[in-house]
């Protein structure tokens, strides 16, 4: 794939907006692999206020996956298109995604209104797939109501996520009491809701009691209220109110400063892609296996003359 080009980007843009499945999978595709003309079709894409971008962060373990299926049957159950990227690990050996969306959430394949990708990290440090800014705008254009980021819950993921959703939504289980004790600041600050996944395991309550403490205004020095919402994600319990916080909002986000922090977010970190892009570790790799031929191999001074 990455010997073709782009010849008929503009067809393909059309197609995108018509919601052609085929096609918006074949974008996300050709601009996953660079394939030369995809800057020219993302450089045409339409401006798009309507489409909102949910994240879904949180450790591994929390229930997200089943979580992101029922809040699929909720959104799409109220008459929504909804587009559903999974950010999975990746295979060390071909950087694919290793918990294919063939296992996913198998229920909406045939739904016309779910669209489900899998997304491998390729080795991205932060647990988010290096094209997800790309492609998400990619799936603004596909007239979607809701875009759906579930990220891999690991390194600085659940950071970045806040970067690119316009909602993010952090899933714990009562059993992570320990871990929210110690937690990093930064992930206490980026979530818009907390949910509190597995809420029918003992000592739920205690444990929501003592995230609202933590979360309460007063204690963080911040003014905003942060909701906490209980679900049984397995049982579909609780996906309703979970929708509903997520909604009102989305209402109260459509503040200038907000916005500009999101898309300064994303205008960073397409810049610092577009200035590695000329480095590669494989020929990297190769360049210090020919210094290491000689003593006195220094990586300050090797990286300096790069």
């Amino acid at each position: 794939m990455q010997g073709m080009a782009i010849t008929n980007w503009s067809q393909l843009l059309v197609d995108i907006q018509q919601h052609s499945v085929k096609q918006i999978a074949r974008g996300i595709s050709l601009v996953e692999n660079e394939v030369p003309g995809y800057e020219q079709l993302l450089a045409s894409l339409p401006v798009n206020h309507h489409t909102k971008i949910i994240g879904i962060t949180g450790p591994p373990g929390a229930g997200k996956s089943t979580l992101v299926d029922a809040l699929i049957g909720v959104i799409a159950g109220a008459g929504n298109k909804v587009g559903v990227l999974c950010v999975d690990p990746s295979s060390p050996f071909n950087l694919g995604a290793i918990l294919g969306d063939r296992i996913r959430m198998s229920a909406w394949y045939n739904d016309p209104q779910v669209f489900i990708r899998s997304l491998a990290t390729r080795g991205s440090l932060g647990g988010l797939h290096p094209k997800i800014i790309e492609i998400t705008e990619l799936m603004k254009a596909a007239t979607f109501d809701y875009i759906i980021v579930e990220t891999v819950g690991v390194g600085q993921s659940e950071i970045e996520i806040a970067g690119l959703a316009d909602v993010t939504v952090v899933v714990l289980v009562p059993e992570a009491g320990d871990e929210v004790q110690t937690m990093k600041a930064g992930l206490m600050e980026i979530a818009d809701i907390f949910v509190v996944n597995k809420a029918d395991r003992p000592d739920a309550d205690q444990f929501v009691k003592n995230l609202r403490l933590m979360l309460a205004p007063a204690f963080r020095g911040h003014t905003r209220d942060v909701p906490v919402v209980k679900t049984v994600a397995s049982q579909k319990r609780g996906i309703g109110e979970l929708f509903e916080s997520i909604s009102h909002l989305l209402l109260q986000h459509h503040d200038d400063v907000r916005k500009a922090w999101l898309l300064t977010e994303r205008a960073y970190h397409l810049i610092q892609q577009k200035r590695m892009k000329d480095i590669r570790k494989d020929l990297l790799q190769q360049a210090i296996l020919q210094h290491l031929k000689h003593n006195g191999f220094n990586l300050y001074r090797f990286v300096e003359g790069l």
